[in-house]
């Protein structure tokens, strides 16, 4: 996984200087996203590293409906397709989803609780959190019915365990140490 990301990485990186020059991060990140969902079906895994399938047949293979084969996402999955690394697609728009947030000043949070947060909860978590962050905040939310209460948040860079669960473990390494 590690030698993916950091493969991905230098594309991703130029994937979106491209997409910000032109002014087109949202279209950038849904034909990424297209073509990150496209490299994932293993029949089309399969053919990546085929000889017998040319490049153009794989940026065909990737390009979202509509798009021609001229336009510069065309061209940056040629490039892809041309070194054999069109397998790495979902840990490039992975990163890239990352520096077009990072450039939008948003922060992706996942919270998990172990109970389903409604409308106001989120709304009253998102802006605790922007206040913190000093960022715009998007939540990604599920349910753990595990933490038996409460929040974990992870911002990527930190985790705020706020669980039952975390809260027991730690009063358990408090008294045993």
């Amino acid at each position: 996984m590690a030698q993916a990301i950091t493969l991905a990485r230098p594309y991703a990186r130029a994937a979106f200087e491209l997409a910000r020059a032109s002014g087109a991060l949202p279209a950038w990140s849904q034909a990424l996203a297209f073509a990150a969902a496209v490299a994932k079906d293993a029949r089309v895994a399969a053919l990546g590293n085929d000889p017998r399938v040319l490049p153009e047949q794989l940026v065909a293979l990737h390009l979202p409906q509509g798009m021609g084969a001229q336009a510069p996402f065309a061209g940056f999955l040629a490039e892809l397709a041309e070194h054999r690394r069109m397998a790495l697609l979902p840990e490039v728009a992975d990163l890239f989803e990352q520096y077009k947030r990072e450039a939008e000043s948003q922060l992706l949070v996942k919270v998990t609780s172990a109970m389903a947060l409604d409308a106001a909860q989120a709304e009253q978590l998102k802006a605790s959190l922007k206040r913190r962050f000093k960022r715009d905040i998007e939540l990604e939310t599920q349910v753990d019915a595990s933490l038996l209460g409460g929040v974990v948040i992870d911002t990527g860079s930190e985790v705020i365990d706020g669980s039952v669960r975390g809260r027991l473990a730690r009063l358990s390494g408090a008294l045993t140490a």
